[in-house]
């Protein structure tokens, strides 16, 4: 079973500086019928104007992925890491028991255009820390790349749930499978481009929910990038 959720369809919130759109509740955007998906609490797709930001503020129990498509962000945390994360960076943030950080634009002149992603951790309290990951382009091409896991030195960022995150990057005409475990639920999320999934058509910024499916089919309809989830099983 495929379940579509259509890119206009998201909640959106435009700050001036930033522009976010919502797949799943979040802040003041509240969908009592798309709160989440098994462990995928929070996906944003989220564009901040250059020099703007996200000011220093405080998470807990949640691991959180920013998948950067264009430009770069500059985070810093209360555990005294710095780093610049450019397009084709992966940055895990795990909230744990309490972490502070800001995410800034790192640019003064170019807009950043990046996935916030939030995954619930498999048990509250848990130490937190950070990692980021250089996955470029070429090693997603016509390929699944795994993103990050629930198996550490697996080559991706680590993550603290029987969660995986993979990614790929297709040519147009170009066509990709995954076998998929129909116990457990997948998500795909378009991040750019067309796909045909499973004979369904998905564009930038689509997602598609799939249960009971034991097989992936993608053919790609122009240039296209696409994040798949894998999630433990989780009722329709």
């Amino acid at each position: 079973m495929i379940q579509l959720r259509k890119g206009r369809e998201r909640g959106y919130a435009d700050h001036g500086w930033l522009q976010s759109h919502h797949s799943f509740s979040f802040a003041d955007y509240h969908d009592p019928a798309h709160m989440g998906i098994s462990t995928l609490r929070v996906l944003n797709e989220d564009r901040v104007a250059p020099g703007a930001g996200f000011p220093t503020h405080a998470h807990r129990d949640m691991e959180i992925l920013s998948y950067v498509l264009e430009g770069a962000l500059e985070h810093k945390d209360s555990l005294g890491h710095g780093s610049v994360i450019p397009a084709g960076d992966v940055q895990r943030m795990s909230a744990g028991s309490g972490i502070r950080h800001s995410e800034y634009n790192a640019s003064a002149s170019e807009p950043v255009h990046f996935l916030q992603i939030w995954i619930l951790p498999r048990r509250r309290g848990l130490a937190p820390g950070y990692e980021q990951r250089r996955i470029p382009a070429v090693e997603k091409r016509g390929r699944w790349r795994l993103v990050a896991s629930p198996e550490p030195g697996k080559d991706a960022l680590h993550l603290q749930q029987d969660t995986a995150v993979y990614a790929t990057v297709l040519a147009p005409g170009e066509t990709l499978e995954a076998v998929l475990d129909p116990r457990r639920t997948a998500w795909l999320q378009v991040a750019r481009g067309a796909v045909r999934a499973n004979g369904r058509t998905l564009e930038a910024g689509d997602g598609a929910r799939l249960d009971g499916e034991d097989t992936l089919s993608l053919e790609a309809l122009g240039q296209a990038e696409v994040l798949r989830f894998d999630l433990p099983g989780a009722a329709p």
